[in-house]
């Protein structure tokens, strides 16, 4: 699939995006008010020579889509260099297969970057590597934490309710406690991505 003037046109900006959610709107709000940007990103993507297009596909109901779009549109807000086109994943089949995760899984969200010649620099797929390092790490911790909540290859939905509650509890915790330095790994992901264009 070609990337062109035409397809961009297709895509929508990030309220238009929120505005089309049938879910999950709040939460997304929530986390871009809660993004902190470092200020040095921020001069990096502010010193770019000129500004770089990136396709975002998204759906409202996936996690990473809730946890990491609002950061890449403060970052855009924030700096003016980054021209940012949603697409629903489900209605643009052929974008999806461009960035497979692993070449096969369709993970979401994707942050594909472009230079102003429409020459792909290269894609965020779903999170920062670093990121679900961390929570897998993190989360067996959880669950080594106490014994009642059994195996980490197991479905929670076999624990008792409380029990279940009490694990879900722990692993949103964590996941609230990551998010500043998640986000920051976001940021960085990005920046890594559109370092050639710095110099370009």
């Amino acid at each position: 699939m070609t990337i062109d003037a035409a397809l961009l046109a297709q895509g929508m900006s990030y309220e238009q995006f929120k505005d089309s959610m049938t879910r999950n709107r709040d939460v997304v709000e929530t986390n871009e008010r809660a993004v902190a940007l470092d200020p040095g990103d921020v001069a990096f993507f502010k010193a770019l020579p000129r500004p770089l297009t990136v396709i975002a596909l998204a759906e409202d109901w996936c996690g990473d889509v809730i946890a990491n779009l609002p950061v890449l549109a403060r970052l855009a807000a924030a700096t003016g260099k980054l021209k940012v086109h949603v697409f629903d994943k489900s209605k643009h089949p052929d974008l999806m297969k461009r960035w497979l995760n692993q070449g096969k899984f369709e993970s979401i969200p994707v942050f594909a970057i472009f230079d102003e010649g429409l020459r792909e620099l290269g894609a965020l797929i779903e999170r920062p590597a670093s990121v679900t390092t961390k929570r897998a790490e993190a989360r067996l911790a959880i669950y080594a934490s106490d014994p009642s909540f059994g195996s980490p290859e197991a479905s929670v939905s076999d624990l008792p309710d409380e029990t279940r509650e009490r694990l879900m509890a722990a692993i949103t915790k964590m996941r609230a406690d990551q998010k500043p330095w998640a986000d920051a790994e976001v940021v960085r992901a990005l920046r890594v991505i559109a370092r050639p264009a710095a110099s370009a």
